[in-house]
């Protein structure tokens, strides 16, 4: 992001300073010193010029950043452009392209575990609030992916064969996927709202949900979902007064 500094233009009155009250900038080497710069250094508690100091290289604020804030890592196409805590990502297109998919798809990536007993899965762990404004979530459906992606990373390490029901390993394979499912969907928070008052409610409470959660489950609200954020457009525009009435 670029951003730009903005600088205050002083505009004359007409009043004369005396040459005593006029802000005066020294140089070094200079007798005189600047107001602006001795409260600069009074404030930095150090000398005028203190706070141009380096003290942070940009290799290693970008260390900092990287470590402090990591990336979410999410499936294809949202991949291209990695997330950081405090992005906002709109997806747009037409009915039925696969938006709300999208969104499951990405849930499960975030609900994941990276590793489970020995199977490697790469997701975060972390906790996703899904607020449903269209009221078309399909729970099923984020089940069924869910579980797929559970059997395709379990068959990677322990591939099924002829003898996969009768020498106890679908019964072991059962009891993987229901604690795993069990645990993910712990960390899966559903809202659904009704209008927008409801949607304000839900946001307002998303800071003391996240850390009840925290208290309880060890872990926060990570990950917030809105499908979708022009559900209600329409319905608080015709609730609007017109101009006639307002006239």
């Amino acid at each position: 992001s670029t951003s730009a500094r903005k600088h205050k233009t002083h505009t004359s009155t007409g009043a004369k300073l005396d040459p005593a009250e006029r802000p005066k900038i020294r140089w070094k080497g200079g007798e005189e010193s600047s107001r602006t710069l001795a409260m600069a250094g009074e404030a930095g508690g150090g000398r005028p010029r203190d706070w141009l100091s380096m003290d942070e290289t940009a290799a290693a604020f970008l260390s900092r950043s990287l470590s402090t804030r990591p990336p979410i890592l999410l499936p294809p196409p949202l991949h291209r452009a990695p997330l950081r805590p405090g992005n906002v990502v709109e997806i747009a297109g037409p009915s039925g392209s696969g938006k709300s998919q999208l969104l499951l798809m990405s849930a499960v990536q975030c609900i994941l575990p990276k590793e489970w007993e020995g199977v490697y899965f790469g997701g975060l762990g972390k906790a996703v609030m899904y607020i449903d404004l269209d009221c078309r979530f399909d729970v099923l459906r984020l089940a069924q992916i869910l579980r797929k992606r559970i059997a395709a990373c379990y068959g990677s390490v322990h591939p099924t064969n002829e003898n996969f029901v009768t020498d106890g390993s679908k019964d072991k394979f059962h009891s993987f996927e229901s604690t795993l499912f069990s645990d993910c969907m712990k960390r899966f928070l559903y809202v659904r709202c009704y209008n927008s008052s409801e949607l304000v409610a839900a946001l307002k409470s998303l800071k003391s949900q996240s850390e009840a959660r925290s208290e309880v489950f060890g872990i926060g609200v990570y990950f917030l979902m809105l499908d979708s954020i022009g559900a209600f457009y329409w319905i608080d525009r015709a609730l609007q007064p017109t101009r006639e009435s307002k006239g």
